[in-house]
């Protein structure tokens, strides 16, 4: 029977067989991600989203600069739980879904709703300024552009995916990863997107809004 469950949860097991098979013990060090993902044959990407779920888990501890070390799995789970929507997946079907529909939104934008954005923008900017993280100044850009076409389905389909980036397993990397730098990164990419609506430009915006999501995946997974 094919293994339906996410290709995070399969590695997980994988690695965690690994380390119940004595190969690795408490307090050991597992081989470099590099290494790790060679030997199990799987990009470091979706290993990454594996030992992040084994973190969460508690089989093991990620030591930025030092390495991945194991801890006593005691009675841990016999397989990896479900912890939300692979990362990587998730930022690729943004990408692909906002990315079409702020073309329509550069279409029917307002000189009104471009002064909403523009203040959404100050405020982000405000919130990085003073050590706090946009989290809701993020979430009002992008829906008021993707409710600009008027499509209720994909405005819905938008706010739930930015949405699933409060499941356990994105939670857990936005805690790890997102910096003030993180941040800022993320706010001038919105001021490009900004930019080529002001100027009508659907093309423009398309290109901008991919290059911010993809962006975006890469910072969380490449830190």
């Amino acid at each position: 029977m094919q293994d339906t469950r996410r290709l995070y949860q399969q590695i997980a097991d994988r690695v965690r067989l690994l380390i119940q098979e004595g190969k690795y013990g408490p307090g050991s060090r597992l081989p470099a991600e590099r290494e790790l993902a060679q030997q199990l044959g799987v990009s470091r990407p979706s290993l990454r989203e594996a030992l992040i779920a084994l973190e969460i888990e508690g089989a093991i501890e990620i030591r930025m600069g030092s390495g991945i070390y194991v801890l006593s799995l005691g009675k841990a789970a016999p397989s990896a739980p479900a912890l939300g929507e692979s990362p990587t997946e998730l930022m690729e079907a943004r990408a692909t879904i906002e990315s079409a529909v702020i073309v329509q939104a550069a279409g029917v934008i307002t000189d009104g709703t471009l002064a909403d954005l523009r203040e959404v923008l100050a405020s982000m900017r405000t919130e990085i300024e003073e050590g706090r993280k946009p989290i809701e100044q993020d979430r009002q850009f992008h829906l008021t552009i993707a409710e600009l076409p008027g499509n209720a389905i994909l405005a819905k389909i938008v706010a739930s995916l930015f949405d699933e980036r409060h499941s356990p397993m994105s939670d857990h990397m936005r805690g790890r990863f997102e910096t003030p730098q993180t941040w800022a990164f993320a706010l001038a990419e919105h001021e490009t997107i900004l930019a080529a609506l002001e100027d009508r430009n659907p093309l423009a915006a398309q290109a901008a809004m991919y290059l911010h999501l993809t962006a975006s995946g890469r910072r969380w997974l490449d830190s």
